[in-house]
């Protein structure tokens, strides 16, 4: 019975025939090439190891969960989780100038939110939302010849220059300079 039933359930993906897997007879040549690239973005989609890699982990844990002992709906769990955690992705958990990223008194113009300069009166919004358009910089000095940055803002930045540390660009957080995502 139960053989019968998985039967039933794999004959859908059997008799499954994918769509466009060949060109119509008279076909345009147009649609033949937008044919082409479907079919290379599925082939790319098919060939990610982790998807698959997941996808075999929960199907081989449904097939196991489908028998009814016990044991061996432990051991499906157990072989679902064995099979998903070593695709899981290892975070960048430090970073050796965090401190600079708001958290001191001094504020590192390449990675720094513009949040981080509103411990600076007269910095956040206007300077801060220039320093974080522009660069990556090779040097604190190099903020002086932003586009658009007047005298008067170039004063409120000559107040707060030893408080500013230019340190290399590091793509986890220059790309969160605007918007990082925390909202208050």
């Amino acid at each position: 019975m139960r053989f019968a039933t998985l039967l039933l359930l794999l004959a859908p993906c059997a008799a499954y025939v994918a769509p466009g897997t060949a060109p119509a007879a008279g076909a345009a040549p147009a649609r033949h090439v937008v044919q082409q690239q479907q079919q290379q973005l599925l082939e790319e989609e098919t060939n990610s190891g982790t998807g698959a890699l997941l996808a075999s982990g929960f199907g081989l844990g449904a097939l196991l969960g489908w028998m009814t002992s016990r044991k061996q709906q432990i051991a499906s769990t157990v072989a679902a989780v064995a099979v998903a955690v070593p695709a899981a992705a290892n975070a960048m958990v430090d970073y050796d100038n965090i401190q600079y990223l708001g958290g001191s008194d001094k504020v590192d113009i390449n990675n720094a939110n513009i949040q981080a300069y509103r411990q600076f009166p007269g910095m956040f919004p206007t300077i801060s939302g220039l320093i974080a358009t522009h660069g990556p910089y090779k040097q604190v000095s190099d903020i002086y010849n932003i586009p658009g940055m007047e005298d008067k803002l170039k004063n409120i930045v000559k107040k707060y220059e030893g408080n500013l540390v230019c340190l290399p660009a590091n793509p986890a957080y220059f790309i969160d300079r605007i918007n990082n995502g925390n909202y208050r």
